[in-house]
């Protein structure tokens, strides 16, 4: 009698087909997943627990965490208040004795601007090329180059050219004034531009203020040891 036959029949019956009944109760998948995601969450919470635990020791403020701001990062401090630039008289074209030099690749612009500023009222001292300094170095449309003494000639001087920066050479003597024409040149200021540059150059905007890093130890509050 075959191990498959019931009892009683005689093997005339016989289990067929490839599936056998089960001998237990299947599993439920639910409660398995449902567990291992119990399991996941109470690991994050203790791991989360374990963190802040971890900045209590060490001292560090909760609110600097949540917003990303690390904490040895300088802050910055102004050094000195913004105060206004310094009044200046500017001079009249007569009173000024310039030079125009050529820091360009292109020729005649030196004695063109020169004749220029000469029908303008200003006393041309000299016209020719930049020194080897400057030449082909001046990336602006006019760079004016004087001494202490010469501050307020070389702004006046810099009303004539749109986008001119004055620049003062402390080693520099006497009140004359260097214009060096850089390759942003295209023309002379007209009347009515130099009259609204002549207006900041007298009252030139007041500097950027600057500032030094700061540490957030020499700011924060003392801790005890």
């Amino acid at each position: 009698m075959s191990m498959l036959t019931p009892s009683g029949m005689g093997g005339k019956y016989k289990v067929t087909g490839t599936a056998y009944p089960r001998m237990r109760r299947p599993r439920r998948r639910g409660r398995i997943v449902a567990a291992v995601v119990a399991s996941v969450v109470v690991l994050g919470l203790f791991g989360w627990g374990a963190v802040q635990l971890f900045h209590v020791f060490r001292g560090d403020d909760g609110d600097n965490q949540a917003s990303g701001s690390p904490q040895n990062t300088p802050s910055c401090a102004p050094v000195t208040p913004a105060t206004p630039g310094k009044p200046m008289a500017l001079p009249q074209p007569a009173g000024v004795t310039v030079s125009v030099l050529n820091a360009t690749a292109r020729g005649g612009l030196a004695k063109s601007t020169a004749d220029e500023l000469a029908k303008r009222g200003f006393k041309v001292a000299r016209f020719g090329n930049a020194e080897p300094p400057y030449d082909k170095k001046v990336t602006q449309s006019a760079l004016i180059v004087a001494g202490p003494a010469g501050e307020a000639a070389a702004r006046e001087a810099g009303t004539q050219v749109v986008g001119s920066a004055v620049k003062i050479d402390p080693a520099r003597k006497g009140k004359g004034v260097d214009l060096l024409i850089g390759n942003g040149f295209s023309a002379l200021a007209s009347p009515a531009d130099v009259a609204k540059a002549r207006v900041v150059a007298a009252n030139p905007p007041p500097p950027k203020p600057s500032c030094r890093p700061v540490s957030p130890s020499a700011t924060g509050p003392a801790r005890k040891s």
